[in-house]
């Protein structure tokens, strides 16, 4: 019998509490105090099992078992991404329906995150003594920079080796580079726009946008046979504040745009065939000429690609135009091999072409392992032990607590590929077989490494 499999009779009592955990709202930025009662809970649950814990920051908490020898880590996050539109069941519930689980954070990070928690109760509850400390750590603001992990990492020392369940299986050895950017206007000059509002996360791609025009008749014509014509979904309100359009899209995470369908992209491009720059204001203009609906930077001269880890993305993330403001957000994931100061120079030499601020908010450089490390081996071998199958080494354009691992660590789990996990999309959701067998993998990647 495999280690893995003691993780089996917790996970009814792991669903409750995912339930439980899902219910509380921690938005980053958003309801006051709901990141600090998803932390507290983590906290009530370690007390509960007896295990040692320790509140580090107010954004981080470890929880661990053993003493000594070798430093080894799990991270996961309680935070979430907004809930967005069109879920067909309670986002900030547990749902389970035709063998999936469906939830805010099911698969993005909490499922994780409490699989985590359970596996140093069940090493504990069955009396293992291994040769290291392990300690699993957990913060909560991953989707907003992970200010989080430099709180906690400024108090901590870094493991000597770890892993983060935040992406997919097999074992991620590469992420790319990640800059989040605002672009804007001294002031906002815009004659007929007079509101545009898209998106609540940078590393999201929006699903609903909507935009005021103080428009005629004549233009109003021009717009719907526009829209007609081109491949949004537009609806058209007249308000007495001008006319109102609102654009329905498709939301997908940042790392993959190409997946989804930008609602505030297809909203500029089909404003901008009918206004000039004077019009709608020069933001909206140089999305319209340096971006449009494009994701691989080709307009803003930063279409790339390496052999590593692929190709080059740009996602608009916010858009913000209201009296004197006028801003927007950009997430791009670089490959590994590029000079992210290349990146941002190029971008910001286009911006500033049509007289825009840029104002470089994060900035992640890209991951590197070697294939043949001690960790990559272990993480291999449970992996292997559990499926029966190798898993593949790949690199990502997503952005995990990897990054904050000085080079020891590497994302590991929990998405099986074909498992349409919809993250920070509508419905997020994971396949309730494929969540068991993740939990069977993680308690045996963490019993080797307490035991390495």
């Amino acid at each position: 019998m495999l280690f893995g499999d003691k993780i089996l009779p917790y996970m009814d009592e792991l669903l409750k509490d995912l339930n439980e955990l899902i219910s509380i709202e921690s938005v980053d930025g958003g309801k006051s105090g709901e990141c600090e009662r998803a932390l507290a809970f983590i906290i009530k649950r370690a007390q509960d099992f007896g295990l040692d814990y320790e509140l580090v920051t107010d954004k981080s908490v470890q929880v661990q078992i053993g003493e000594g020898g070798k430093l080894c880590g799990v991270l996961a996050h309680v935070d979430v991404v907004p809930a967005g539109n069109n879920w067909s069941v309670i986002p900030f519930m547990l749902t389970e329906r035709d063998g999936r689980l469906y939830g805010r954070g099911v698969a993005d990070d909490k499922g994780a995150a409490l699989v985590n928690l359970y596996c140093l109760r069940a090493l504990k509850e069955n009396g293992v003594e291994g040769k290291n400390t392990l300690r699993a750590i957990f913060g909560s603001a991953e989707e907003t920079g992970m200010s989080d992990m430099d709180g906690y990492f400024s108090k901590m020392p870094l493991p000597d080796m770890a892993f983060t369940p935040d992406s997919d299986y097999g074992i991620c050895f590469a992420e790319k580079g990640i800059l989040h950017l605002r672009v804007s206007t001294p002031t906002n000059e815009a004659k007929v726009l007079s509101q545009f509002h898209a998106g609540k996360a940078i590393n999201a791609v929006p699903d609903l946008a909507y935009v005021m025009l103080d428009s005629s008749g004549y233009d109003e014509q021009l717009l719907m046979r526009l829209a007609d014509a081109g491949d949004g979904n537009f609806e058209f309100n007249y308000t007495i504040d001008g006319l109102m359009i609102i654009s329905r899209g498709k939301a997908s995470h940042a790392c993959e745009p190409q997946k989804g369908k930008n609602a505030a992209a297809l909203l500029i491009d089909l404003i901008t065939h009918a206004y000039d720059v004077h019009e709608i204001g020069a933001l909206s203009s140089f999305i319209d000429y340096a971006v449009n609906c494009e994701t691989n930077g080709r307009s803003l001269g930063l279409k790339m690609s390496d052999g590593v880890s692929g190709e080059l993305t740009v996602n608009l993330g916010i858009v913000h135009i209201e009296g004197d403001t006028a801003e927007a957000y950009f997430d791009i994931r670089y490959p590994v091999t590029v000079n992210g100061n290349y990146v941002l120079r190029q971008f910001r030499s286009v911006a500033e072409y049509s007289g825009l601020n840029v104002e470089v908010l994060f900035h992640n450089r890209p991951l590197y392992m070697e294939k043949d490390s001690p960790l990559i081996r272990e993480l291999s071998a449970a992996y292997e032990s559990v499926t029966g199958e190798k898993p593949a080494l790949y690199a990502t354009g997503g952005g995990t607590y990897a990054r904050k691992l000085g080079g020891r660590g590497v994302a590991f789990g929990p998405h099986f590929p074909g498992d349409n996990i919809n993250m920070h999309n509508a419905d997020e959701s994971m396949d309730k077989e494929n969540f068991y067998k993740h939990a069977q993998i993680c308690l045996e990647a963490m019993y080797r490494l307490y035991n390495i």
